[in-house]
């Protein structure tokens, strides 16, 4: 088993930045490759950002490049979503994940998930 705690989240304006973390703690977090996803009210859950076990490949959707980056530190079992130029159309519950594969869509673990809010 593996517990995501998802931390960081918070009320920001338009244009502003926040990081939101996630601490893992069970297994070993270095074997998963951990994805951010969010979830808008009324919307679906959709992927954010990936990254590999070892961190040397990241993946984002078009809708957050260039604005947000993920990174993870093994030694501290933790990933981070690092978020700049914010728009109202962030605003979500975000939610880390682990997965077994870099390359698969299947989720092994979520995190209980972090509120974000950008205001105009």
């Amino acid at each position: 088993q593996v517990q995501l705690v998802e931390s960081g989240g918070g009320l920001v304006q338009a244009g502003g930045s926040l990081r939101v973390s996630c601490v893992a703690s069970g297994r070993t977090f270095s074997n998963y490759a951990m994805s951010w996803f969010r979830q808008a009210a009324g919307k679906e859950r959709e992927a954010v950002a990936g990254i590999s076990w070892s961190g040397a490949s990241t993946t984002y959707a078009d809708s957050v490049k260039g604005r947000f980056t993920i990174s993870r530190d093994n030694a501290k079992n933790t990933v981070y979503l690092q978020m700049n130029s914010l728009k109202p159309e962030d605003t979500a519950v975000y939610y880390c994940a682990a997965k077994q594969s870099y390359y698969s869509g299947n989720v092994a673990y979520w995190g209980q998930g972090t509120q974000v809010t950008v205001s105009s």
